[in-house]
């Protein structure tokens, strides 16, 4: 995508390697990582939590969660809590690892 800098340094040239192909677009957008983020940390999540911590809309949300889950990201369980629908939001399995693999990408870009 980008090409290979070179920076120079007293020191002498420094490769500097970006590989942003590595970092998953379909998390990478501010509130699918924010999404993503909490998941990792609180799963499931209801769906009131989720709008809560990321201060957005019911349709914005739902349409960021509708693109996590075609990913295989996310799982969303509707049911009932009393007489109440309920949406809880699990993080998959395959959404764990994307989110890891994410973290390294950004870490690598980042070099840490």
């Amino acid at each position: 995508m980008f090409p290979e800098k070179k920076m120079s340094s007293d020191a002498g040239d420094t490769e500097i390697g970006l590989d942003l192909d590595a970092v998953n677009d379909i998390i990478h957008g501010r509130l699918r990582m924010g999404i993503m983020a909490y998941l990792s940390a609180v799963n499931p999540a209801s769906f009131p939590e989720l709008l809560e911590k990321t201060g957005t809309s019911n349709g914005n949300l739902s349409t960021h969660l509708t693109k996590l889950e075609n990913a295989g990201f996310v799982r969303q369980e509707k049911g009932f809590k009393g007489k109440r629908p309920q949406t809880l939001v699990h993080l998959t399995k395959h959404g764990r690892q994307a989110w890891i693999n994410y973290l390294e990408a950004m870490k690598n870009i980042l070099g840490t």
